[in-house]
């Protein structure tokens, strides 16, 4: 069943396509929210809202997709709460489940993600953004440019040196030769 498939049947009551709609999508949104915030508790407030607003949501079309528009939700909720400047904590600190990898493989995993969440944190605020919903959001360039209203060759431009940036970071952490 796809996602509007699923959201359709949610809005009905059905708890099954409700699950399988969270399952999807909810650590998309807690990445997105993360990154923005910096605070793993609000980013699992705004992953939830988000559900909750896309369940009241009255979408009369079917452009785009669930996800995308999930993201939007997220993103929007995240920048609101950054800008409220609460809940603040060291994202270095987080320490995001795995399946279960051996001792080893996790202690790596989760120094390359503390790393690589260090990379994203240190960038400005425009260039983070941009960044955290390409390729956490999964947005397109144009789908960027038009939540953000910015034009889309600076959309293009920001997240060339976002990624630009997140290397140098991480290279100089050792992380990449």
């Amino acid at each position: 069943m796809n996602d509007w498939e699923c959201l359709e049947r949610a809005k009905r009551g059905e708890e099954s396509a409700w699950r399988t709609l969270v399952e999807r999508h909810h650590a998309r949104l807690l990445g997105i929210s993360l990154l923005i915030t910096g605070s793993s508790s609000a980013a699992k407030d705004i992953a939830q809202e988000s559900f909750v607003r896309l369940l009241d949501a009255n979408v009369s079309h079917r452009e785009g997709t669930v996800q995308g528009l999930l993201s939007t939700i997220a993103y929007r909720l995240a920048l609101k709460e950054k800008a409220r400047g609460q809940r603040t904590e060291d994202i270095a600190a987080i320490n995001p489940a795995n399946p279960s990898p051996s001792p080893l493989d996790e202690l790596l995993a989760e120094e390359r993600d503390r790393l690589v969440a260090a990379a994203i944190r240190s960038l400005d605020p425009q260039h983070r953004d941009i960044l955290v919903l390409r390729f956490y959001g999964e947005h397109s360039y144009e789908e960027i440019a038009g939540l953000t209203g910015i034009p889309l060759g600076t959309v293009k431009s920001r997240i060339f040196y976002a990624v630009k940036s997140c290397q140098q970071f991480l290279r100089d952490k050792g992380l990449f030769a």
